[in-house]
């Protein structure tokens, strides 16, 4: 296997250093930024990193508005760390596409765990095409059409339509979906997802009405054809 790049963000040095060690121990290759400017920097420079690390409050450009420079062009999984554990954070961040959150302090054994689940995800190939109602969703390029339009969805937004049309005509609970979609310990309310099942609704136009809320449970994805 292929070494993964990994680029750790914190104005931390020792913080920097425990997640370094931890990573080339399990052979990641790690690049280091002490503030927002430098990663931005970093990361149009080097070639090839599979992983963000990225923290919340850094000088210069806090991990917002790194978050934001780098979706503009990439797809990169991103993980966030945070001190502040506020659920409109996290709202506000799986916004902008975060794809884990990990709150300080934290365990670097976890931290590794979940990088690789979230490189497992992101580099599996499959060759699928999902097909239904006339969305379409080709899993490795990561592109999905609606009436032969490209919409252009998140990674959570993605996650989140591809879980509803692998289980086409089930009824999902929210606490399902959390687990499946962002696959950590969740201790908000409903709104994370009812907010993502709008966004991804409206991206999707008439489509979107395949969606059914189901009222005190969750959601369901099923064609009316």
């Amino acid at each position: 296997m292929d070494t993964v790049k990994v680029l750790i963000v914190d104005d931390e040095a020792r913080m920097r250093k425990l997640v370094k060690d931890f990573l080339t121990i399990k052979g990641y290759r790690v690049l280091e930024a002490g503030d927002g400017e430098q990663a931005v920097d970093i990361f149009f420079k080097e070639r090839e990193i599979g992983l963000v690390i990225l923290d919340v409050m850094m000088p210069k450009m806090d991990g917002w508005e790194v978050l934001r420079t780098i979706r503009l062009y990439s797809q990169v999984p991103v993980i966030m760390l945070t001190a502040r554990a506020e659920e409109r954070d996290e709202l506000h961040g799986f916004d902008l596409g975060v794809d884990e959150y990990i709150s300080k302090p934290f365990s670097p054994k976890i931290l590794v765990a979940r990088i690789e689940a979230l490189l497992r995800r992101h580099s599996t190939k499959t060759g699928e095409m999902l097909a239904a109602g006339g969305i379409q969703v080709d899993k490795d390029a990561h592109v999905v059409t609606a009436a032969g339009r490209e919409v252009e969805l998140s990674n959570k937004e993605y996650e989140l339509l591809t879980y509803f049309m692998e289980n086409q005509g089930m009824a999902l609970s929210r606490e399902k979906i959390l687990n499946h979609v962002w696959n950590y310990d969740y201790f908000g309310d409903a709104r994370t997802i009812d907010t993502h099942v709008k966004k991804l609704r409206s991206k999707l136009g008439e489509k979107g009405d395949y969606i059914k809320t189901i009222w005190g449970m969750g959601y369901k994805f099923e064609v009316n054809e």
